[in-house]
């Protein structure tokens, strides 16, 4: 029982750590950022309803696709003294766009204000080109 978890701890290790593929200039390239001081973890999820094995990044076909990605975030309750401790949030927020052009590079930036997460999609120019159209936060 060991083995198999060792060796997909290692597989995932590995892919971690692999390089990230070059830039197709056929495709449209998404980055990330997660500008809240709590923002743990931002990872691509889903592409057009589609699992992805890299959550490292979104590499999208020219057009219309909805983006998918898995936010962990702290929150802090607000009490004073002990119970004052960070908890973990985890959310999935989703956004549509409906002009992606090849060879573009944008930025899927999330945060969170307290307890909401919210996610935004920018071009080159920083300037707004999507929000989030839904939130499912599980934690």
């Amino acid at each position: 029982m060991r083995q198999p978890l060792l060796l997909l701890a290692l597989t995932s290790l590995v892919a971690c750590s692999s390089p990230l593929p070059a830039v197709d200039p056929q495709q449209a390239w998404v980055d990330f950022s997660t500008p809240t001081p709590g923002g743990k973890l931002l990872m691509a999820e889903r592409l057009d309803n589609q699992r992805l094995n890299d959550g490292r990044y979104f590499q999208v076909t020219p057009g219309s696709h909805e983006l998918m990605v898995r936010f962990d975030f702290e929150v802090f309750s607000g009490r004073l003294g002990m119970m004052n401790d960070p908890a973990e949030r985890l959310c999935y927020l989703s956004l549509r766009y409906d002009h992606f052009e090849a060879g573009q590079r944008y930025l899927l930036e999330a945060r969170s204000l307290g307890f909401s997460p919210s996610a935004r999609l920018y071009n080159a120019k920083r300037e707004l080109l999507a929000e989030d159209h839904m939130v499912n936060c599980v934690i």
